[in-house]
C-alpha cells in the first residue's frame, strides 16, 4: 500500500516536528505509530521518506530516512486565467490544473471580471492537496491576481498564446501545438479570459505583444474549462 504523503515547508533538516493539524491526522485519523514510514515534500522537487520518532498528536516527530530530488521541469506551462463570479469553479480549475502538471497560475483582472475577492491561503491549500494527491513533488506557482495589461507587458515567455472567441482569424491550440516543436524545450502561457471573453481592445493589445490568436475548439467554453483545455494540450506537449 502507498505510504500516506504530506507536505512540510521546509525539508532541510534531518529531524522535523510537523505542525498541529499534521501531526492530529497522522496520529489520530490515520493511527499510525512510532517506526511507521510515511513521505514528505516541500513542493519544491523535494521527497523524503520518514519515520515516525514521536508520536505525540500534537507534535508528531519524524526522522528523514532518505530524500530525493526531481529536477524541475525545463518545459513550465503557466496558465493566465480570468477569476470567476463562482468561486468554486475558480477552484475547481486550481485542482485540477495542479494534477495535470501547470507549473504556473496568474489570476487575471479583466476589464469584464466581475469577481476580484481573492482567498490566497484558502487557494494555496487547494494546490497543495492536489498535488499529494497526485503524488508530485512541485507545487504551483499562484501568483496574486494582476492587471491583464501588465501581464501581456511583462511576460518574456517564447510561446504565447491568447484564447478567444471573438470571429477573428486564428487557429485551434491542437493544431497549433501539432506544429510546434519548440514548445517541447521552452515553457508556453495562454491566456483564458473572463465570462464574456476578452474585450477587442484586450486582444488586441495582446497580438500586438506578440500573442497568437487561438481557439480551444468549436463550443463555446466556460472559463474554468477553457483553463482545463488548455492546461491539458500544453502540458501534453510539454511532457513529451
Amino acid at each position: 500500500m502507498a505510504l500516506p504523503y504530506f507536505y512540510v515547508t521546509d525539508l532541510s533538516s534531518s529531524t522535523l516536528t510537523l505542525e498541529e493539524d499534521t501531526s492530529k491526522h497522522i496520529i489520530q485519523v490515520l493511527r499510525m505509530q512510532l517506526n511507521e514510514q510515511l513521505l514528505l515534500t516541500d513542493g519544491k522537487g523535494k521527497k523524503a521518506t520518514a519515520v515516525i520518532i514521536d508520536d505525540n498528536r500534537k507534535r508528531c516527530t519524524v526522522k528523514l530516512t532518505d530524500v530525493i530530488h526531481e529536477p524541475e521541469k525545463a518545459t513550465g506551462v503557466t496558465i493566465g486565467i480570468s477569476l470567476v463570479k463562482n468561486a468554486s469553479r475558480f477552484e475547481w480549475f486550481l485542482e485540477k490544473a495542479t494534477e495535470i502538471g501547470v507549473t504556473e497560475i496568474i489570476p487575471l483582472l479583466c476589464d469584464r471580471t466581475e469577481k476580484e475577492k481573492f482567498r490566497h491561503d484558502r487557494l494555496q491549500s487547494i494546490l497543495v492537496s492536489a498535488m499529494l494527491q497526485s503524488q508530485q513533488c512541485w507545487l504551483p506557482v499562484l501568483h496574486e491576481p494582476i492587471n491583464f495589461g501588465e501581464v501581456v507587458k511583462q511576460t518574456t515567455t517564447a510561446n504565447k498564446f491568447i484564447a478567444h472567441c471573438l470571429p477573428n482569424e486564428k487557429q485551434q491550440l491542437a493544431s497549433t501545438l501539432a506544429h510546434h516543436s519548440p514548445l517541447t524545450t521552452q515553457a508556453a502561457i495562454i491566456l483564458i479570459g473572463p465570462e464574456g471573453d476578452f474585450t477587442e481592445k484586450e486582444i488586441a493589445t495582446a497580438l500586438q505583444l506578440g500573442f497568437q490568436p487561438v481557439a480551444l475548439g468549436n463550443t463555446r467554453l466556460r472559463t474554468e474549462t477553457a483553463g482545463m483545455v488548455a492546461a491539458t494540450l500544453l502540458c501534453q506537449l510539454t511532457s513529451e
